[in-house]
């Protein structure tokens, strides 16, 4: 087995100004599934753009708009080099959501007929959930919906659910809720063997693991730039070239379009095609510097810090009296729990009091909390800059959670 380097945790945190801004109480932020802290790398990429070079991108015959369009490309060509595919095949977008949603509206609408059905997961986030139960609806199609079992995706039952009339599989990489891995290269047999599109939502997983566009083989995979150390507002549709020079834009005007006349428009090559408008680029350059960043930790290194500091975890929550972990004992990153009766929210509440963030609620994943049979669950979630002492501090917040509510 090959052995990744040990990080150095709090040598990490010195690049993320918001560690050192909390004087006099130590902020442990596990609240990573949600969003991400971001380094000081990214944030001063994005002043550099705003304070030295701002200006529109593509248009300008003029030196600051060549540098800004200069660094804009290069971006996509980092975001590309980070999950392993061609640069033009990488269209940034607001998020992972709006480009699950280009796919339903750009290569949906078109392909998906009355009769056919789209398969996903009881455990999708809404993004990748509502957005095929929508599109099933306007199209009069099924949207079956694959099971879980202790917190895994049931194959057998996709096995059956995926048939000659599947059309689209989207499935999520990595759970938000419970941090199990979903097989996507094996689904994407499955799915290509029925001659259905498989779409991979990776906004959990590829913060912290590596994610590779070509050996999965999907046809399209989604993430965004705040749950991987960039800025809000960025993300990224990646899709195979051929699928996307056929699809036709569902955003029209600016940048996607190469020439127009009264009697038609041509729309511009590829990712511009689906770019319209003014795109974010500061939140472009800076999402760039966040791959950049990333790789040069080392995505192994992350996974395998990730795994031994969720093992960690799972050990010292079992030591709360009252809790109920959901999901599989597997050493992960992100787990989901509740502590006796005391409702999520009362003790997200309280561990705040002692400076620990996590996330408390539904997770954007309703069908699977109704499930479960619980309005809402406390989620931790860990990244690279996370350590022993912040889960230590996480169970002594837990045993005040418990004084206050049964002592």
């Amino acid at each position: 087995m090959l052995e990744h380097k040990k990080l150095d945790v709090e040598e990490l945190k010195k690049d993320f100004p918001i560690f050192k801004f909390h004087s006099g109480k130590r902020l442990i932020y596990l609240d990573n599934a949600a969003t991400s802290q971001t380094p000081r790398q990214v944030v001063d990429v994005m002043n550099a753009y705003y304070n030295q070079f701002n200006a529109n991108i593509h248009r300008g015959v003029y030196k600051i708009s060549e540098i800004a369009t200069e660094k804009y490309e290069q971006a996509h060509q980092k975001v590309a080099e980070f999950v392993h595919c061609r640069p033009e095949e990488v269209i940034f977008t607001r998020n992972a959501t709006e480009g699950l949603n280009l796919v339903a509206y750009a290569y949906g609408m078109e392909h998906v007929s009355e009769g056919d059905n789209v398969v996903v997961s009881i455990m999708e986030h809404h993004s990748n959930f509502v957005t095929w139960q929508q599109l099933c609806r306007m199209k009069n199609a099924e949207l079956r919906v694959v099971d879980v079992d202790n917190g895994e995706l049931n194959m057998e039952q996709l096995k059956r659910f995926v048939d000659e009339r599947t059309k689209i599989v989207a499935l999520t990489h990595m759970s938000n809720v419970f941090g199990s891995i979903t097989d996507v290269k094996e689904i994407t047999r499955i799915a290509h063997g029925k001659h259905a599109v498989m779409v991979v939502d990776a906004a959990q997983s590829v913060a912290h693991i590596p994610v590779d566009f070509i050996d999965i083989g999907c046809d399209f995979l989604a993430f965004s730039g705040h749950k991987m150390m960039g800025p809000t507002g960025i993300g990224a549709l990646i899709g195979k070239k051929e699928m996307l020079e056929k699809m036709q834009p569902f955003l029209f005007g600016g940048d996607m379009i190469k020439s127009v006349s009264i009697e038609k428009t041509e729309w511009n090559e590829l990712p511009w095609k689906f770019e319209a408008g003014t795109p974010n680029i500061a939140g472009g350059i800076g999402f760039g510097r966040a791959a950049d960043y990333l790789m040069g930790i080392g995505m192994d290194a992350i996974a395998a810090h990730e795994k031994e500091l969720g093992a960690y975890a799972l050990e010292r929550l079992r030591e709360i009296e009252g809790i109920t972990i959901y999901g599989s004992m597997q050493p992960r990153g992100t787990i989901s729990f509740n502590v006796d009766d005391v409702h999520a929210h009362d003790v997200a509440t309280v561990l705040d009091s002692v400076g620990v963030c996590v996330r408390a609620g539904h997770h954007c994943c309703q069908p699977l909390m109704k499930k479960l049979g619980v309005a809402a669950t406390v989620r931790i979630s860990l990244y690279c800059y996370n350590s022993r002492e912040d889960i230590d501090a996480l169970v002594e917040g837990l045993k005040k959670v418990r004084q206050v509510f049964h002592d």
